[in-house]
């Protein structure tokens, strides 16, 4: 079994659709929606309809786990920002020549900005906890030649930024969050990925899946804790802070010498970083 495989559970078990809507609140920043939109289904409306009923509601951001052209044309004009996703068997082919790294950014990004607002690609999905070394090793190399390749291209392609999707497996221990450690089998792979997001401003993304959280200790404060309701909450010793609830916050280095970690929820990769709402006890 490959490191994570514990905490990760296919999507189709769950959704054939998995939309999930994530509400992010920050003292820095406004709040604003954010969806996943899987296309792993029959049925689906057609790109037009599915830009309307997006520009209908509040989402303001949608990641897809590929590029749907279609998709990205429709939302041209809308404001809502949009992740596109690089296929993990695409990874070894952009790590080991720049060429197809341009290519990739030529067919996927350039027909579409500035008119849509592409504001990350994620380089593979969970690749840390493949258990494909090779992959892994080749996760970096992929990502630093996309970023050349779109810098290269100038421009609106020159302002996305590019990461990778990982799952609670890269952590070690996650609870309490003042005792947070990335596991050891993959710790240098994030190293030198950490450095680069840090260098490039990137976010780090990472699937919480907050459904198992509660499933392996279903508790009623833990579904409510999970689903943004009021709840006692959970004190963390080492911080000093009670836990309520997730919310977007400034994380503290998790890898000495990396830049503030900027973890995801609920596979929605763009919002800056997720921790907790907390209350200080004295």
């Amino acid at each position: 079994m490959a490191m994570g495989d514990a905490a990760r559970k296919p999507v189709s078990a769950l959704l054939p659709i998995w939309l999930l809507c994530l509400l992010v609140c920050s003292s820095s920043a406004q709040p604003y929606i954010g969806v996943n939109y899987g296309e792993v289904a029959d049925n689906l409306p057609p790109p037009d309809a599915t830009a309307r009923l997006l520009k209908s509601t509040s989402i303001s951001k949608v990641r897809l786990y590929g590029v749907d052209a279609g998709l990205i044309r429709a939302l041209a004009g809308s404001g809502i920002s949009v992740v596109i996703g690089v296929a993990n068997g695409d990874i070894p082919s952009l790590a080991a020549d720049p060429a197809a790294a341009s290519r990739w950014i030529a067919a996927n990004v350039l027909p579409f900005v500035p008119a849509t607002a592409i504001s990350a690609v994620a380089v593979g999905n969970e690749v840390l906890e493949s258990g494909d070394a090779s992959l892994a090793a080749a996760l970096l190399p992929a990502m630093q030649n996309l970023r050349a390749a779109a810098v290269a291209a100038g421009g609106a392609a020159a302002g996305v930024r590019f990461s990778t999707v990982n799952t609670m497996g890269v952590m070690a221990q996650s609870e309490p969050p003042s005792s947070g450690a990335f596991h050891p089998d993959v710790t240098p792979q994030l190293q030198g990925i950490l450095g680069f997001l840090s260098r490039t401003g990137a976010p780090f993304m990472i699937n919480p899946y907050p459904w198992f959280a509660y499933q392996s200790d279903p508790r009623p404060d833990t579904l409510a804790f999970c689903l943004f309701q009021p709840n006692a909450g959970r004190f963390d010793a080492g911080s000093r802070i009670r836990l309520r609830r997730v919310r977007v916050h400034r994380g503290r280095p998790m890898i000495e010498g990396t830049a503030m970690l900027t973890p995801t929820s609920t596979s929605w990769q763009a919002i800056r970083s997720v921790l907790f709402s907390e209350d200080h006890d004295d």
